[in-house]
Order: C-alpha cells, then sequence, then structure tokens
C-alpha cells in the first residue's frame, strides 16, 4: 500500500467494497492531476477490482434504527399425493361398477342363471326391478349412493390440490372426504351381507356372492388407502404458506 497523499496505482486498488445505506458500490478512487477521467468515474475493466471465484459478495447492514427485512425460505412444493389420486380414481369407478350392476347375487337356475342386485333382478337375460324391497336393502342402496357422491367430492378436492395454495387445507379435506366416502360404502356392504343372509334363509346355500358385491368390498379398500395417502401428504407438506391461507 502506498503512503498517504501518494497517488495509487492499480495494484494497489483495494478489494474490499465499502457499503452505503442499502446499496453497495465498487470503490472508485479520487482523481489524479494527471488522469484524463473526470472525477467519480468508475474505473476501467483491467484496473476494476475483482473478486475470487470462491469469494462471496458483501452486503450491506441496513441502518441504524431500521430492522431488517426477514428472508423467505425457499418455497417447496408439498408432495403431491399421486398414489390417492390413483386409488380414489379406481375406488370410485369400482364402487360406481358395483352399485349400478346386478350380480350381487347369482345362482343356477334350469333356465340359465339369475342375479340379484340393488335395484333389477335378472333372470334368463331379462331384467326387471325389484316388485318389492325390503326396508335393508333401501338403506344399501342410500348409503352406496353417499358413498359415490363423497368419494366424488374427494377425488375432486384431491385433483385441485395442485392449483391450490392452501394445499395442505384441501389435501386434508379431501382425505376426510375419501375415508368417509370408504366408510359408508362398508356400511352398506355390511347391512346388506347382513339383510341377504337372514332374508333368504334356508335357500342361501343356492346363491353365491357375485363379482358385484367382491367390487364393492375391493373400492371400500381403495377409496380408504386414497384417504390415508391424502393425510399423508398433508401432514408432509413443507410449504407454510398453505397452513395460513388455510388459518385466514
Amino acid at each position: 500500500m502506498s503512503p498517504p497523499g501518494t497517488p495509487m496505482s492499480p495494484g494497489d486498488v483495494p478489494t474490499a467494497v465499502p457499503c452505503v445505506p442499502w446499496r453497495c458500490h465498487p470503490w472508485v478512487p479520487p482523481a489524479t492531476p494527471g488522469d484524463a477521467s473526470p472525477p467519480g468515474a468508475p474505473l476501467p475493466l483491467e484496473m476494476s477490482p475483482r473478486l475470487s471465484p470462491g469469494a462471496v459478495t458483501p452486503r450491506c447492514p441496513p441502518p441504524r434504527g431500521v430492522a431488517a427485512a426477514p428472508t423467505a425460505p425457499p418455497r417447496r412444493r408439498g408432495m403431491p399425493a399421486g398414489g390417492g389420486l390413483l386409488c380414489g380414481a379406481s375406488g370410485l369407478a369400482l364402487l360406481l361398477a358395483a352399485t349400478a350392476t346386478h350380480f350381487w347375487l347369482q345362482r343356477r337356475v334350469p333356465g340359465g342363471t339369475a342375479s340379484l342386485g340393488l335395484w333389477r333382478a335378472c333372470l334368463g337375460g331379462h331384467c326387471h326391478p325389484h316388485p318389492g324391497t325390503p326396508a335393508l336393502w333401501e338403506a344399501t342402496r342410500v348409503l352406496m349412493l353417499l358413498s359415490v357422491l363423497t368419494a366424488a367430492v374427494g377425488l375432486a378436492l384431491g385433483l385441485s390440490v395442485a392449483a391450490s395454495t392452501a394445499r395442505r387445507a384441501r389435501a386434508r379435506v379431501a382425505g376426510v372426504a375419501l375415508l368417509l366416502a370408504g366408510l359408508l360404502a362398508l356400511l352398506g356392504l355390511a347391512v346388506y351381507t347382513a339383510s341377504t343372509l337372514s332374508l333368504l334363509g334356508p335357500a342361501r346355500t343356492a346363491w353365491r356372492f357375485s363379482w358385484s358385491y367382491i367390487l364393492g368390498w375391493v373400492a371400500v379398500v381403495l377409496i380408504s388407502s386414497a384417504g390415508l395417502f391424502h393425510l399423508c401428504a398433508a401432514a408432509k407438506d413443507p410449504s407454510p404458506e398453505s397452513s395460513e391461507v388455510a388459518g385466514a
């Protein structure tokens, strides 16, 4: 470093960057008598201070009496509930098929195959509505329809999670709705099983539960799993703004 009062050479340019309030500027030496550049002009490119590749750019501290602005943490998208969406869509499709088809009970008859569903009875390919429906079968119809509607709402909320700012809240509501749909379907199948065994009496040995009934149980497992997937995704969502929006 040259003594005070001596003009500085390009090699004496300091590498430190002084700070002024809220802004940093490169150090500019005063103009010398033989310098043609006007006072305060920036240094030529070859005389400008250069930071080493590993150096960190200095930051200016805030002025006294002014609090530093908090730095927001980097936003990260929560884990998408892909497994929940897949299970929910598959479960809803199977639940619709089980509710609409008429192969809950089936048996062999001389004229072919007889089958019973929630809405119709079929014999030899000819189907007709039930002439009279027991009260427990009516309860099964209502429970299965409520399960379909609740599962559709939960799946729609699950699909809208990625496009919403309150991702955690929507994923949690979707998970609760899908679990409720699985519970309703489970109750409907349990009521149907108990009522069928009591209504058929000794003739139940000739009947057997068919594929529509089995699809209903598979749908219960898939929809319940979809609800658990969404609840787990909501619990593992690292984004803080989702909880704030939900609380607001």
